[in-house]
């Protein structure tokens, strides 16, 4: 390792997803790939949008000068669309409750900047989540500390959380991270995680993830002008089709998105990005018109696969589900996952390993299809 990189970095594994495109097929030709690992919409935009869009790019986007680094119109049409989905009377919410990021990667890497950095806290996460929580944290020197989930319906592990919380000793935990629903297990908060969430001091900052928020219909946003100390996260990469464009909105409290402001960096969201993501939120009732339809899918094949009786699947709030091998010897889940995953792919289907299971996003009817049928054929008894 090169002496002057930080030791600790080379504890770390970068995050590698995987790449888009073909594969080689078994037979040795590459076969178009049917990927449901990483939870993006199945659908592109409509081709109107991106004809559109195409014409904005060539008429009225500047590409010698930088973007409007305020994101003004941006943040105005986000926080009524906020508003209308939580059904808030009076528009409570304001552009001032509103900062956006280059993805909400960047958002939660400022949130760290902005609380924990320099010694001053650490986080608190609980497994399976997202890794990129701990991920950034640990890029940025920042401690992470760790709880577990309640494997029956994959609430956090409460007394392990507040007996974290209670610990004074340095760094205290500063950031609280929870996900609603949680990805890659799928669950909503339960009454119990939120009465805990509500419960926690004002000095801690609750950032509660919300990037399957249109899935789910579920929310804490109602409840943010209560909690000065709590952060909704949300992102344009799922219902709205824009992975591609690395969209992602913080809402809370206005001297926290101010701090935001100033730990992100300038011009930090191009100006193609802001268009598309103005257009989306514009055209948001066609957007979001497909949800209804993979709900419908994503009910399929929970269906189906209970009917296999060789998963264990737990319900979803989001456009994914997670299941594991329904194996008795334990120690062979991990042998086992990791081959579902190599199998799977070689005939041209990429799901998701993590969290000890496997993670697979809803995608067309006939993508599904092809998963049932897939994970229908594998055997475990070879």
């Amino acid at each position: 390792m090169l002496s002057f990189i930080r030791s600790d970095l080379a504890q770390l594994i970068a995050y590698t997803p995987h790449p888009g495109g073909a594969i080689d097929s078994p037979g040795g030709k590459p076969a178009q790939i049917d990927r449901v690992d990483t939870n993006e919409s199945p659908y592109d935009l409509p081709a109107a949008l991106k004809e559109k869009l195409a014409w904005t790019y060539q008429q009225e986007i500047e590409t010698n000068r930088y973007p409007d680094g305020s994101h003004a119109p941006l943040k105005q049409a986000i926080a009524e669309y906020v508003n209308e989905s939580a059904q808030l009377q009076g528009s409570l919410i304001t552009a001032s409750h509103i900062s956006l990021g280059n993805g909400s990667d960047e958002l939660i890497r400022s949130l760290l900047i902005a609380t924990c950095l320099g010694g001053e806290g650490s986080v608190l996460v609980a497994h399976p989540t997202f890794s990129m929580y701990g991920i950034l944290a640990q890029t940025l020197g920042i401690p992470v500390v760790e709880v577990g989930r309640n494997e029956t319906n994959f609430e956090i592990d409460i007394p392990g959380a507040q007996a974290a919380v209670a610990n004074t000793q340095n760094p205290p935990v500063r950031v609280v991270f929870v996900v609603h629903p949680n990805s890659p297990t799928a669950n909503a908060l339960t009454p119990a995680e939120l009465d805990w969430i509500r419960s926690l001091p004002p000095h801690i900052l609750v950032a509660i993830d919300e990037a399957y928020f249109e899935f789910s219909q579920t929310s804490v946003v109602s409840e943010l002008l209560q909690h000065p100390n709590w952060v909704i996260m949300r992102t344009f990469s799922k219902a709205f089709r824009l992975a591609a464009l690395r969209v992602g909105y913080a809402i809370a409290h206005p001297e926290l998105t101010a701090t935001l402001e100033k730990v992100r960096l300038p011009y930090n969201l191009p100006a193609f990005s802001q268009i598309a993501a103005s257009v989306a939120i514009g055209h948001r009732q066609e957007l979001l018109r497909a949800i209804p339809e993979i709900l419908t899918e994503r009910d399929r094949l929970l269906e189906r696969l209970q009917s296999f009786q060789k998963f264990r699947l737990w319900p979803s709030a989001a456009n994914f589900i997670y299941l594991r091998p329904n194996l008795q010897d334990q120690w062979a889940i991990g042998p086992t996952l990791s081959r579902i995953t190599e199998e799977l792919k070689a005939q041209g289907t990429l799901i998701r390993h993590t969290g000890g299971g496997l993670r697979i996003t809803v995608g067309t009817p006939e993508e599904n299809q092809r998963t049932l049928s897939r994970l229908q054929e594998f055997n475990f008894g070879d």
